[in-house]
């Protein structure tokens, strides 16, 4: 393997082996040697190290792209990346995407290694700060080789320390890893946190482990290495969850929409978060040559509105990287309903307000037919604090687009330079346009253990179960003056398709939808359906399953047997 960058990302904390604090506090570390890790220093240093490696998937750009456009939900951008979000041939296994988010994660994995072989021995820790340690730093482990076999299939299973740099390595079968991963999950439950109330945010606690432990069961299901049983576990995992989330303070929140609300990350139904900091010493700054910035997903979901009269660039409305719009379907069919369902106007901006006076437009000579009463040639159209931009559902005429007294983009007119903006990871304390988000990123949460209890269900044959969990989701989505029936459905709607296009419904642009498609083996049908631009005639099968071996880990296997590609790569 790839030799192991040992001295970067280590950190130290109060929060471990001392009191509690308010979130991991992490104050960077210089050069490091193993032995270190043979200490309780250095078990403390490592375990906060092998947590600071989350910030390198959830919430950095290289895994956005690997998991949110090219999929029935989104599409790229004005500004995405042609190769990497179309399938584009021009697509290579150099492509430095692929080699950071391989090698950060294996180098977080050593980390891990780290701590699991060294705190058991550490002198000056007590056994149950042992047990905690080994613990989180097993749940840490198994979440990052869940992303290395859902991206890549068959890797490289390692669950030693490697104390310099390795020039051989094999890739191991997609079984063995899966039951190295579902090994460390069970492991590490009895001694976490139940929950995570009264924890740390961000620590592992055993209510995420076991919605983990549902979803790699759900997921392997799908894969080469499926077992009879894993649907079967994955509902029974996943529903024993949704059985103790009371007791554990745990529960759907009445809102939808708070879920995402700034600063209320650590709510009730959320049971894992990844912590940002406002520190360039671990985010980066995407001003910075840094392959691997912090929370970005600020930024990538952001259209060109500033370009639009009247409007100009603010932190509230975002910095326009565009990377990535939604797909007609996903406006259009997927949250058609909106007279009920509270989801897409909780989930997508859709207005901007004029912030701009310089830039005001004014009334045309002669006024289009339609105008407001109060319009008159050469007068301006809005003023300071009102709409500027409005981008409804639906079709509207030209002359109705004309008459409107403010920029009107209808869904039947939405690009990849304007269409809605994904308002999930909004981010108003960032200290200036370009920073990165401070944010917590919410990993997991329960509404999701909702949705892997309905699908395990139905494809365990259980289907008149599997409703009730999908209803308790879509009934939390209604208006709360609304009738909350009218959002349930029977067994004869559901599906694997209807479960799909409920996932879109409750979680677009959280970074699960390209993995879910691979998982349900809909990637390329859905594609061909729903998806308009090159991603459809450029998906190869069985090329595009997977992703491609960064090519600096075939590289650097220079003794041995060579590191294998995927097909079609």
């Amino acid at each position: 393997m790839k030799k192991i960058l040992l001295a970067i990302s280590f950190f130290t904390s109060a929060s471990f082996l001392g009191s509690c604090s308010k979130m991991l506090n992490e104050t960077p570390r210089s050069v490091l040697v193993p032995d270190f890790y043979k200490t309780a220093q250095g078990v403390n240093a490592a375990l906060d190290a092998s947590y600071a490696g989350t910030r390198t998937i959830w919430g950095c750009e290289d895994y956005f792209s690997m998991t949110t456009p090219g999929t029935d939900e989104f599409k790229r951008g004005n500004d995405g990346n042609q190769n990497f979000m179309t399938y584009d041939p021009g697509l290579l296994p150099s492509d430095g995407k692929f080699k950071a988010q391989w090698n950060n994660i294996y180098t977080y994995i050593n980390t891990c290694n780290a701590v699991i072989q060294f705190a058991p021995t550490a002198p000056g820790l007590t056994d149950a700060i042992r047990k905690k340690a080994v613990a989180e730093a097993k749940f840490l482990r198994a979440n990052y080789y869940f992303v290395l076999v859902q991206l890549w299939g068959d890797v490289t299973l390692t669950t030693t320390f490697i104390s310099g740099p390795v020039t051989s390595a094999n890739r191991d079968p997609l079984a063995k890893v899966y039951d190295a991963i579902i090994t460390d999950l069970k492991e590490a439950m009895p001694d976490l946190a139940p929950g995570p109330k009264g924890t740390d945010p961000g620590r592992a606690n055993a209510a995420a482990a076991k919605h983990v432990l549902a979803k790699v069961y759900l997921t392997r299901a799908g894969s080469k290495a499926a077992q009879a049983t894993d649907y079967q576990d994955a509902a029974t995992t996943a529903t024993d969850l949704l059985t103790t989330a009371p007791a554990l303070g745990l529960s759907l929140l009445p809102d939808f929409g708070s879920i995402f609300a700034e600063g209320n990350e650590n709510n009730a139904e959320v049971l894992w978060t990844v912590q940002h900091t406002s520190s360039l010493s671990y985010n980066g700054s995407p001003t910075q040559n840094n392959s691997t910035p912090d929370n970005m997903l600020v930024h990538l979901f952001v259209p060109q509105y500033e370009k639009i009269d009247g409007m100009a660039r603010n932190i509230r409305d975002g910095r326009p990287y565009i990377r990535t719009v939604p797909t007609k379907w996903l406006i259009d069919t997927v949250f058609a309903e909106r007279k009920n369902d509270t989801r897409f106007d909780k989930s997508f901006q859709t207005v901007w307000f004029c912030n701009n006076a310089s830039s005001i437009p004014v009334w045309p000579n002669p006024l289009p037919p339609g105008a407001p009463a109060d319009a008159a040639p050469g007068k301006p159209k809005m003023k300071p604090g009102d709409t500027c931009i409005y981008m409804p559902q639906g079709k509207f005429t030209d002359a109705q687009i004309a008459a409107a007294p403010y920029t009107l983009i209808p869904s039947s007119k939405y690009s990849i330079k304007m269409s809605p903006a994904l308002s999930k990871y909004v981010d108003t304390k960032r200290s200036d346009m370009n920073a990165p988000s401070i944010r917590p990123l919410i990993a997991y949460r329960l509404a999701e253990t909702y949705l892997v209890a309905a699908e395990a269900l139905m494809q365990s044959g259980r289907p008149a179960e599997a409703i009730t969990y999908i209803n308790a989701v879509r009934e939390r989505a209604a208006f709360p003056t609304g009738d909350k029936t009218k959002m349930d459905i029977t067994v004869a709607n559901l599906n694997i398709d209807f479960i799909l296009d409920e996932r879109s419904r409750e979680l677009a642009g959280e970074n699960v939808r390209w993995l879910d498609l691979v998982r349900t083996r809909t990637l390329q049908d859905r594609l061909l359906k729903h998806n308009d631009d090159n991603s459809r005639g450029n998906f190869k099968s069985p090329k595009h399953w997977l992703r491609p071996i960064p090519q600096d880990q075939i590289d650097a296997t220079t003794t041995g047997t060579p590191y294998p590609q995927n097909p079609g790569w």
